[in-house]
């Protein structure tokens, strides 16, 4: 199988001839850690797993990952990014989406534009506090404009691939978690607009990306629980953003494309029925820490959901036979299909480069690459 049909095969629970080896994906304090720890300073992205594959025994053609549609929803113009004050150990910033907030002074505004490593911050301000912030912020969000899709040229067998911020995710980028959640309580039909801006905008860009090609793969951002509960009710989530999930999973199913993901961590298991409800067939990451039990929600759920990550990162630091219970866990889901294992969050720091090799190298096994 070439990597487009692996990967179809997994999480639509066909029989592929091995699921994709997915381990999980370092950020920059990691990969400057294991640089520290064996792994050569010349490698960087993708290369970074293959050689981990290969330090444990992996002799298989390592396969190209997934190819990204070039669509662009964000805002054009963005904000200028700047450091506004300076103090002793922390910074406060303005970053490209107009929020100012506060961050330690060994990153920069870059690190808030990408995941480009973990970032704890302090919100001060966010772009949107009243309706005359709300019609300056939607002139920035033009659908037809050009620049949105880039010129595409399918790359061989590689997955294609589109992502976009749900509706939650976005509206709370504009407002604040805070104010997003007193807004839907003290001013629904406000937050019903912004709401339906943003469905109308990401439905925009998704029919002009059907025109030009067929994904594999449509993932949404709704980051939207924490470790204990959903961040707001399951009826809440069907009131007004379940429209929203719905509108979109039509146009993704009519596009020919067959897997439409939600990304969002926390304990999630409040929100999988609503997120079925809407078409959604695949969930990730799957944070353990939070709760998430994937034997128990494929009990639960059969067929109905697809999953992947899922793999505890805190069983991955502590290695040995801890990070082998961790995935002898996971065996019979793997097993069953409509899985791709791989680490529930980006890979931290505290896994040591060799733990990492050697993690990679079991779930190898699990997968059928050794």
């Amino acid at each position: 199988m070439n990597p487009r049909e692996r990967l179809r095969a997994t999480l639509l629970f066909g029989t592929p001839d091995r699921v994709p080896l997915e381990p999980g994906w370092p950020r920059e304090s990691t990969r400057a850690a294991w640089h520290n720890q064996g792994l050569p300073r010349d490698l960087a992205g993708g290369d970074v797993v293959e050689r981990a594959y290969r330090e444990a025994g992996g002799a298989l053609p390592w396969p190209a990952g997934e190819q990204w549609f070039p669509v662009n929803e964000r805002m054009i113009p963005t904000f200028e990014e700047k450091v506004l004050e300076r103090g002793e150990r922390t910074q406060i910033v303005q970053d490209w989406k107009g929020n100012i907030c506060e961050i330690s002074n060994e990153f920069s505004p870059r690190h808030l534009r990408e995941a480009i490593d973990f970032v704890t911050r302090r919100w001060i301000r966010c772009p949107v506090e009243t309706r005359a912030d709300w019609e300056g912020m939607k002139a920035r969000y033009r659908a037809d404009d050009p620049a949105r899709v880039g010129p595409f040229e399918r790359s061989g067998d590689r997955p294609l691939t589109l992502s976009f911020s749900g509706p939650f995710w976005q509206l709370r980028e504009w407002l604040g978690f805070e104010n997003l959640c007193l807004l839907l309580v003290e001013d629904p039909a406000f937050a019903r607009e912004m709401v339906g801006f943003w469905s109308d905008h990401v439905a925009g860009l998704l029919e002009r990306v059907f025109r030009a090609a067929q994904p594999d793969l449509v993932r949404i951002s709704e980051d939207m629980a924490f470790k204990a509960h959903a961040m707001i009710s399951p009826a809440m989530a069907r009131e007004f953003l379940l429209p929203v999930w719905r509108r979109w999973g039509r146009i993704i199913r009519d596009g020919g494309c067959p897997l439409y993901c939600v990304d969002s961590d926390g304990l999630t298991d409040e929100l999988i029925p609503v997120w079925i409800e809407a078409g959604i067939n695949l969930a990730e990451p799957m944070e353990v820490a939070a709760g998430n039990d994937l034997p128990a929600l494929r009990r639960r759920w059969g067929r109905g959901l697809a999953f992947r990550g899922g793999v505890d990162k805190r069983a991955i630091a502590k290695g040995g036979r801890v990070i082998e219970d961790e995935l002898g866990r996971l065996e019979g889901v793997i097993r069953d299909g409509g899985y791709l294992p791989g680490c529930d969050h980006g890979v931290p720091p505290d896994v040591s480069w060799p733990d990492f090799v050697r993690y990679t190298g079991l779930l190898a096994k699990a997968t059928g690459w050794l």
